[in-house]
């Protein structure tokens, strides 16, 4: 413990679905006795679970699913702090924060540096561009619910535009197109079909039956981390919903208007989605020489601990190995939930001078939702082995993922009444949000 402080402070770095779930466990295990100062630093004032921003992005969620950091914090006894991480320095334990501005650009809170005495990092991943022309310029991304919010917004004005041009006999067409055909891109493809036939209920339906949505990908199918039968199966069904699949393009350029592949095609687009891969964030290029892998992430032990021993790092963020893989450690949600349960233990041997538990990833299989037409997925158990489900039951497993992650957050008995809630709200709520 730094003699400087009082008490031991860990400094989590990122409230995503691992730094939230972790910081909410350590607040009551270790900051409500007052063992240890848990502080969760975060640039959102707000939550939403990651998997769910297309959902954002379409309008399809309910804003109740929103979480506000600060009530989080004082029912489970940590500390919010709003800010983003700029820089480390190790020998000082303590990070920069660059200043919090508002919407006018005014400075809310000057740059500071918070202290720490265990580095938890926590940050998640952004989109991979791989250098393409014109993708930071001209494509919206869904890495923060900022920028789902703001895809959003951007939907329904093209909607509201394109039924008032149809109003009076202007017959053009509104293209949607969704570079990347991994579980991000295909979950939003479906959403947003539902949004159009949702629109239409509410007296859109002048232009909105014009929207086309095409998704592009560089591989011969769609979900190529999933079994062949489950990518075909997940194709038909976005066919037959009127998705437009464009596969085994490589996409070279991004203009305003259009999407440009390798072979020469030119693809109309007037909304650009681009969810084609992720990296860690740029800047931990510059983790006061942490180790870092080709795509920016933190290399760390089995343990989750980086080059320091006093700095760890998990989700996204953290290139974690697998042992009897190739590959890391997948960045999946179930990745995130098991990674914060380890280091929840971790870190509490940590204030009884005890040795770190290993994680070990156990993959629980995937599973990709198409909204209210279809849920595919493969589970894996030491019993059945590989076993391949659709339809009510898939539906059914990949919310309890996402129940799993409430649970963590507020326990099982309100998670429970949450969900009620939610049932009873969709029944007076409109299906997808208009503003």
């Amino acid at each position: 413990m730094n003699s400087a402080n009082l008490i031991h402070t860990i400094l989590i770095v990122g409230g995503g679905s691992a730094g939230l779930e972790l910081a909410t466990s350590l607040g009551r295990k270790l900051g409500k006795p007052g063992i240890a100062k848990i502080v969760l630093l975060d640039a959102s004032q707000t939550h939403i679970w990651k998997p769910l921003l297309h959902e954002v992005a379409a309008g399809t969620l309910d804003a109740s699913e929103e979480l506000e950091y600060m009530a989080q914090a004082y029912r489970n006894h940590f500390h919010f702090r709003l800010g983003k991480m700029q820089g480390l320095d190790r020998e000082k334990q303590e990070i920069s924060v660059s200043p919090t501005f508002n919407d006018a650009g005014e400075e809310l809170i000057p740059q500071r540096t918070f202290h720490y005495d265990t580095l938890v990092m926590a940050v998640g991943s952004i989109s991979n561009t791989f250098n393409v022309e014109g993708v930071d310029q001209q494509c919206m991304f869904l890495d923060k619910v900022s920028e789902a919010f703001k895809f959003q917004k951007h939907l329904v004005e093209a909607c509201i535009k394109l039924h008032a041009q149809h109003e009076h006999n202007n017959e053009r067409q509104l293209s949607i197109a969704i570079i990347g055909g991994g579980a991000t891109g295909v979950e939003l493809a479906a959403q947003l079909y539902e949004v159009a036939r949702v629109l239409a209920i509410y007296d859109m339906d002048e232009g909105v039956d014009k929207v086309k949505i095409t998704i592009i990908e560089a591989s011969p199918r769609l979900l190529a981390a999933l079994p062949e039968n489950l990518s075909i199966a997940t194709q038909k069904q976005l066919v037959k919903l009127g998705v437009e699949l464009r596969l085994n393009r490589h996409v070279i350029k991004i203009t305003d208007n259009s999407i440009e592949t390798q072979d020469g095609e030119i693809i109309p687009a007037d909304l650009k989605v681009w969810a084609a891969g992720i990296k860690a964030p740029e800047w931990f290029k510059d983790l006061d020489g942490l180790e870092i892998n080709r795509i920016n992430q933190l290399v760390v032990s089995q343990s989750l601990q980086t080059t320091d021993a006093k700095i760890f790092a998990l989700g996204d963020c953290a290139a974690c190995p697998w042992p009897g893989h190739k590959e890391n450690v997948p960045p999946r949600a179930q990745a995130a939930h098991q990674q914060a349960t380890t280091l929840h233990k971790t870190l509490v041997n940590r204030m009884n001078n005890k040795p770190a538990i290993d994680y070990l990833y156990r993959d629980y299989g995937s599973l990709v939702s198409l909204g209210k037409y279809s849920t595919v997925g493969n589970m894996m158990g030491n019993l059945m082995g590989t076993v391949t489900i659709g339809g009510f039951i898939a539906r059914i497993v990949y919310l309890s993922l996402y129940t799993m992650h409430q649970a963590a957050l507020f326990g099982y008995f309100k998670t429970g009444m949450l969900t009620l809630s939610n049932l009873f709200r969709s029944t007076i709520n409109s299906r997808i949000k208009l503003h």
